[in-house]
Parts: structure tokens; sequence; C-alpha cells
């Protein structure tokens, strides 16, 4: 069995990954997986911590796998607003995305 501070530190390390792409990347599809990683190493932490807390109980799996179901619905609609504004500006770097500025 695998150890739950390897699992942690798994998650930790793909948090950290996520951010810095979050905060480095220009391109609003990279800006996006960033964003989805984060969310899977928060699921990955509700599972970890109710097996720990729990170890017959099955409700961190369960709102894992609800949150992967919201993540999937919430990266399809970025996703369909992406295509529109790459038909619309021809470009998806979010330096030049000014028209949808206030």
């Amino acid at each position: 069995m695998i150890s739950i501070d390897f699992i942690l530190l798994v998650s930790t390390l793909m948090m950290f990954a996520g951010v810095y792409g979050f905060l480095t990347r220009k391109s609003t599809l990279a800006i996006l997986l960033s964003i989805e990683l984060m969310l899977n190493a928060a699921n990955i932490n509700f599972a970890v911590f109710n097996n720990l807390l729990f170890p017959n109980g099955h409700e961190g799996v369960f709102f894992a796998i609800f949150a992967i179901a919201i993540a999937a619905a919430e990266s399809a609609i970025a996703i369909a607003i992406m295509i529109n504004i790459y038909r619309q500006l021809q470009n998806i770097s979010v330096d030049k995305l000014t028209k949808m500025k206030w």
C-alpha cells in the first residue's frame, strides 16, 4: 500500500505546478489546464483524508467524483468560450483579449 505521505506529496506538487502554470502562462487553454491540475490535487486530498479519518467511509471519494464531474462541465463551457473568442479574434492569448474589457 502506498503511504499517505507520498500521496500528499504528489498532491502538493500537482497544486504547485498548477499555480505556477496559472501565473506564468499566457494561453487561455494552458491556464485552463493549470486550473484543472489544481482541482485534481484537491480531489486527491479529499480521497486521502477521507481514507485517513474514516477508513470504512466513502464520502470523500464520492465528493471527489462529484467535483470531477463539475470540473468536466466547467472545462466544456470554458473551451466553448475559447472557441468563440478564437473565431472572433483569431487569437486566444490572454494579452490580446482587450475586447472583453469594460
